[in-house]
C-alpha cells in the first residue's frame, strides 16, 4: 500500500534522498542478483508492515520479506506453491471438494490476513480467499508480518498479514514472455508489459494456467480417515493492469484494472466457474516534507457459477462484492518520529445460495493511529490503537500494540511486542445453511461474538558480512475462537446440524529459527524451522487440520556468471513436515460412533531448479520436482498431491534486453 511514497525515513534528512533510495531499491532488486543478495543480507531493503516505510533491519516489528529473486528461483505459480516453498509452520490442506486451506503456525486462512498493494480480496472459499488469484508474475516482494497486527490493519489480522506488493515499470519499455510445462499436461504462461514515458508508468500483466485431472492411488486397504482418489485439474486466467501519472515530485495518482477466471471440471455436465473482477484508484502527496497523504477507492467482485452445458446456462450461485475507501496521513513530528492516522470505510454484499436470506449487507469503519518514537539509535518504541465498527449487529472494538527495538550494537537487534487480535465473524459464519453432503447441516448463528486474542512475541536478529541469525518466539491466547462445534440433533429429529459458535480459549506456541549465508563464489543457503504447539480448551468437530509440531525449509544455491553470454544458476530446495495428530469421527455420517485418534504421516519434498541464462535476454529452466520420488500411502486431505517425480521445463525472454 505504501511501497512508493516518500515519507521520511530515521537518518535520512531530504525527501529527495528517500525517493532516490526507494528508486534505487527496486531497480538494484529487479536487475541485479549479487548485489540483491547483499543488500538482502544487510536488512537494506524498504518495508512497510508499520504502514511507514524502514528499512527492514530498523523496523520494530518482526517482518519476513520474499524479494523477487527469491520467487524467480522458486519458480513459483502461486502464492500456495511459493509459501510452502520458502515459509515453515505453513501447510495447506483440503476439504472434499479439494478446495483449499492455509495453516499458518496454528492459525487458519480465515485469521491470515492477504493484502495485494495493501488492499483485501473480496470472496472466499473454505473460508479462504481464492490463492489461485495470487499470480506471482509482476511480484516485486512479499511482505510477511507473524503474530496479531489487527491495530495496524483490522479484522483478520489475528494470525499475521501477507502483502503482495506488485512492481512498477521503471525502464522506458520492457516485454517479459516466459512459459512452464510439467506433468498432467501442466502449463503456464506469463507476460508481462512495462512502459515508463513522461509521467506515465503503466505494467500489464498476464498468467494462464492449466493442468488436467489425475488419478491418484491409495497403497494401501485399510485407511484410517477420509482419502480421495482423483485430483482436479483447473484452468486459470489472470490480467491486471495498472497505470500510474506522475504529476510532479509530490504527487501522483495510479489506477488498476484486474479480472480472473478459474474453471474446474469435475462432473460431465457442469463446470464450475470462479471469477474476479477487480479496479481502484490511488492518490499520493506528499503535502510536504513532514506531511504525507494517501487516498484510495478499491472495488472487488468474486463470484462463484455453475455452467450446465447441456443448457448453455450460467447459474450464479455466489457473490461477494467489496466497495472500500481508505485514507492514510503521515506526519513527521520531529527529525525521526512519525505520527501515522487513518482511516476506512467498507461496503459489504454477501449473496450466497446457502445463506439464510440469500443475500447480506454489511457497513464497516474503523479509525486508527500510530506513534512511532525514534528515541535514538539504540531505542525505537512504536504503539498503535484501532477502533472497528460492524453495522451488522453493532459489533465495535478497541485494539492495541505495542513494539519495541533495541539494537545494542550495529549487529544485534532485539525486537518485542504485544499486539492484540480481533476477528469479527463473517457474513458467512453468521448466516450460513448448508447440507453438507447429506451428512449434517452446517449453519450459521447470528449471535457470535468477535474473537479476540493477545500475541506476545521476541525475537533476536545477528548480522555480519554475508551472514545472519534470526531467532524468535510467539505466544497467541485467543478467545472465543469462531468455528464450528460438536454436532447436535434439533427438533428432535434425526438430522444432524453443525453450528458455528464461540469456543473457549486456544493457546498458541511457535518458536522459529533461521539462518542465511552468502558464502561467496556464487554458494549462498538459507535455512529455516518452526515449532508450533497448539492447545485447545473445548473439544470441537473443527473442519481444519491442526498445525504440525516441527517443519523445516531449506535453500542452497549456486549462480556463476561464465561470460557476458552466458551464466548458471543451480537451486536445490527443501521442506520436511512432522506427522501430526488430530481427533476426528470414526464415520462423519454417524457421529454418534464417537472418535478416535487420526495420526498423519511426516513427509518430505525436494526440488532441483537448474537455469541458464544466455545473453542476458533469454533463460532455460529445467526443474526435478520430487526428487527422492515420495508418494504417500493415503491420499488424506493433508498429503501432497504428488505421485512421483515430476520433470518440468520453461523458457523466458526478456524481449526489451535484444535491442
Amino acid at each position: 500500500m505504501l511501497s512508493n511514497h516518500k515519507i521520511q525515513i530515521p537518518d535520512l534528512k531530504k525527501t529527495g534522498i528517500i525517493s532516490l533510495l526507494l528508486c534505487f531499491t527496486q531497480c538494484v532488486i529487479a536487475q541485479n542478483d549479487s548485489i540483491t543478495d547483499k543488500l538482502l543480507d544487510l536488512g537494506e531493503v524498504v518495508v512497510t508492515g508499520t504502514r511507514t516505510p524502514k528499512m527492514l533491519k530498523d523496523v520494530p516489528v518482526l517482518t519476513r520479506v520474499i524479494s523477487s529473486k527469491e520467487i524467480q528461483k522458486t519458480d513459483a505459480t502461486n502464492i500456495q506453491d511459493l509459501l510452502q516453498t520458502e515459509m515453515p509452520g505453513v501447510e495447506f490442506s483440503y476439504a472434499m471438494n479439494q478446495q483449499v486451506n492455509m495453516n499458518l503456525s496454528g492459525f487458519a486462512g480465515q485469521s491470515v490476513l492477504i493484502l495485494v498493494d495493501g488492499e483485501r480480496l473480496a470472496g472466499e472459499t473454505m473460508d479462504n480467499v481464492d490463492f489461485t488469484r495470487l499470480s506471482m508474475a509482476n511480484v516485486e516482494r512479499i511482505e510477511i508480518v507473524r503474530g496479531a497486527a489487527s491495530a495496524l490493519y483490522g479484522s483478520n489480522a489475528a494470525g499475521g498479514v501477507i502483502n503482495i506488493i506488485t512492481r512498477k515499470a521503471s525502464e522506458p519499455w520492457t516485454l517479459h514472455l516466459d512459459g512452464r510445462w510439467g506433468h498432467h499436461s501442466e502449463q503456464r504462461y506469463n507476460g508481462i508489459w512495462g512502459v515508463h514515458r513522461g509521467i506515465t508508468r503503466n505494467s500489464l500483466a498476464f498468467s494462464h494456467t492449466s493442468s488436467d485431472n489425475y488419478n491418484v492411488k491409495n497403497r494401501g486397504t485399510e485407511p484410517k480417515t477420509s482419502t480421495f482418489a482423483q485430483v482436479y485439474g483447473e484452468n486459470t486466467l489472470n490480467l491486471r493492469d495498472q497505470i500510474s501519472f506522475v504529476f510532479d515530485k509530490n504527487l501522483n495518482v495510479t489506477g488498476k484494472l484486474g479480472f480472473f477466471r478459474r474453471t474446474m471440471d469435475r462432473v460431465p455436465d457442469s463446470q464450475e466457474r470462479y471469477r474476479d473482477y477487480q479496479g481502484g484508484v490511488r492518490a499520493q502527496w506528499q503535502i510536504t516534507d513532514r506531511d504525507y497523504l494517501e487516498a484510495s477507492y478499491n472495488f472487488d467482485q468474486y463470484d462463484k457459477s455453475d455452467y450446465l452445458r447441456t443448457r448453455s446456462l450460467d447459474v450464479r450461485k455466489y457473490s461477494n462484492v467489496q466497495n472500500s475507501v481508505r485514507m492514510l496521513y503521515n506526519h513527521n513530528m520531529r527529525e525521526a518520529d512519525v505520527l501515522t492516522c487513518g482511516a476506512d470505510f467498507m461496503y459489504d454484499y454477501l449473496m450466497n445460495s446457502n445463506l439464510n436470506g440469500k443475500a447480506h449487507r454489511q457497513q464497516s469503519f474503523d479509525a486508527f493511529a500510530q506513534y512511532d518514537w525514534h528515541i535514538d539509535r539504540h531505542w525505537e518504541l512504536l504503539g498503535a490503537m484501532r477502533y472497528d465498527y460492524f453495522s451488522d449487529g453493532s459489533m465495535s472494538r478497541l485494539t492495541p500494540k505495542v513494539s519495541a527495538r533495541w539494537s545494542p550494537h550495529r549487529r544485534l537487534t532485539i525486537r518485542y511486542s504485544y499486539g492484540g487480535g480481533f476477528r469479527a465473524p463473517t457474513l458467512k459464519e453468521k448466516y450460513y445453511n448448508f447440507d453438507m453432503a447429506g451428512i449434517w447441516i452446517v449453519e450459521g448463528s447470528a449471535g457470535l461474538q468477535p474473537e479476540v486474542s493477545h500475541n506476545f512475541t521476541l525475537g533476536a536478529e545477528y548480522r555480519y558480512k554475508g551472514y545472519s541469525l534470526n531467532v524468535s518466539g510467539n505466544y497467541n491466547r485467543v478467545n472465543g475462537r469462531i468455528t464450528t462445534g460438536l454436532p447436535y440433533h434439533k427438533d428432535d429429529t434425526q438430522q444432524w446440524y453443525l453450528a458455528y459458535i464461540n469456543l473457549g480459549d486456544m493457546n498458541v506456541f511457535s518458536m522459529e529459527a533461521s539462518a542465511m549465508a552468502n558464502f561467496g563464489h556464487g554458494f549462498s543457503a538459507r535455512a529455516c524451522y518452526m515449532l508450533t504447539h497448539e492447545e485447545h480448551t473445548s473439544q470441537t468437530a473443527n473442519q481444519y487440520m491442526p498445525a504440525r509440531k516441527h517443519s523445516l525449509t531449506l535453500r542452497g544455491d549456486w549462480d556463476h556468471q561464465f561470460n557476458r553470454h552466458f551464466g548458471l544458476n543451480v537451486s536445490l530446495s527443501g521442506r520436511a513436515l512432522s506427522s501430526v495428530s488430530n481427533e476426528e469421527y470414526y464415520d462423519l455420517s454417524t457421529p454418534e460412533r464417537g472418535t478416535h485418534k487420526v495420526v498423519y504421516p511426516a513427509y518430505s519434498l525436494w526440488k532441483l531448479k537448474v537455469t541458464g541464462r544466455i545473453n542476458n535476454w533469454m533463460q532455460l529452466t529445467f526443474t526435478t520436482d520430487n526428487i527422492f520420488n515420495y508418494q504417500p500411502e493415503y491420499y488424506y486431505y493433508n498429503a501432497p498431491l504428488t505421485q512421483g517425480i515430476n520433470l518440468m521445463g520453461g523458457v523466458s525472454f526478456d524481449i526489451d534486453k535484444i535491442f
